[in-house]
């Protein structure tokens, strides 16, 4: 299926090309969690066409490192080694969304962008981050978005209205306004990503402190408009990082917004209210692009449950159905 063919199979392209974007792939119970997964990389192929060596979802990025410097708040919340004071290495990958490898940047189908980062501290605890640019996530089940990505697979041009996927849009309400969330930036270091699902901060003394992570860019958020984004030339994010580090680095806030009593921590659908505590867990520092993104890009896997001591998944099943799904995606690109 080409990228034309996708943004003609709804009236709502936008949306539509959003939803197939997402950094997050859920999937069901846990007893069927795998073949849950190859199910939803198994849609996705069947949308965005097979590209070997490349991401079932986000296959378009690229690979820059820098360092991660911890706020002193961040080792009181967190007996984590990322958090004790030392500057971590990190290695960063900014990407769009979609398996299409040369979707352009300006798209609105190529929203929301993807920010994963590995951490690699010097005694090997290494941990793991994937983000989004969306607020919050448009499912809340496994189910439900394979029943999404199914959906847009049977809703082309010629299917009767209402189509399979508006259908599902109407039947599922957070969808649709988490896709609106998504917006185009003048670059990837312009963007604010959100950490959709809930993790468990722990410290010396065992008190855990659900959260979600949020990264800001310490330039502040920059968005395009929808002209302003058609205007951009198709590769002009993945070149414009690289530039960009050539003149100074790029940083970010990494910030961890931490849940009261109540807040759901397994719904990535809900959105945790704006005036809970967010807490400067440290900044991120990025300095230099890697001589050769596509060959990085291609063996960096980012495993939300690689954590180390100190931070803990939660109760949110999408973390567990990501790791399915990643695990699978990886296999494919490595053959």
């Amino acid at each position: 299926m080409t990228h034309a063919t996708i943004r003609r199979s709804s009236s709502g392209c936008a949306l539509l090309g959003a939803a197939l974007l997402l950094a997050a792939i859920p999937a069901a119970r846990a007893q069927d969690a795998s073949s849950t997964a190859e199910q939803t990389i198994a849609a996705m192929t069947r949308i965005f066409g097979d590209h070997p060596g490349k991401r079932s979802n986000h296959a378009k990025g690229v690979v820059v490192e820098g360092s991660f410097t911890p706020s002193k708040d961040a080792a009181t919340l967190s007996k984590a080694s990322v958090f004790s004071g030392a500057a971590v290495p990190v290695t960063v990958r900014f990407s769009d969304a979609t398996g299409l490898p040369q979707i352009p940047d300006g798209a609105p189908e190529a929203n929301p962008h993807g920010l994963s980062i590995k951490f690699k501290p010097a005694d090997g605890a290494e941990m793991d981050v994937v983000t989004n640019s969306l607020k919050f996530f448009p499912v809340a089940t496994g189910e439900d978005f394979r029943d999404l990505l199914v959906a847009i697979t049977r809703s082309g041009p010629d299917a009767p209205k209402p189509t399979p996927v508006e259908q599902f849009m109407a039947a599922h309400p957070a969808a649709p306004k988490a896709l609106a969330t998504a917006r185009t930036p003048s670059s990837f270091g312009r963007q604010v990503y959100n950490g959709v699902n809930a993790f468990v901060l722990v410290d010396a003394a065992g008190k855990r402190n659900p959260f979600r992570y949020r990264i800001v860019p310490v330039d502040g958020e920059e968005i395009l408009s929808a002209d302003e984004a058609k205007a951009k030339g198709p590769n002009y994010l993945v070149e414009e990082m690289p530039a960009r580090l050539a003149k100074a680095p790029v940083a970010f806030r990494v910030e961890a917004q931490i849940a009261q009593p109540g807040d759901a921590t397994k719904d990535s659908t809900i959105p945790w209210p704006e005036d809970r505590r967010f807490v400067d867990l440290g900044t991120l520092t990025l300095t230099r692009a890697v001589p050769d993104s596509e060959t990085a890009e291609k063996a960096l896997l980012f495993m939300p449950n690689n954590l180390p001591d100190g931070v803990e998944v939660s109760d949110d099943p999408l973390i567990d159905a990501r790791v399915q799904a990643y695990a699978i995606s990886f296999g494919r690109r490595s053959q």
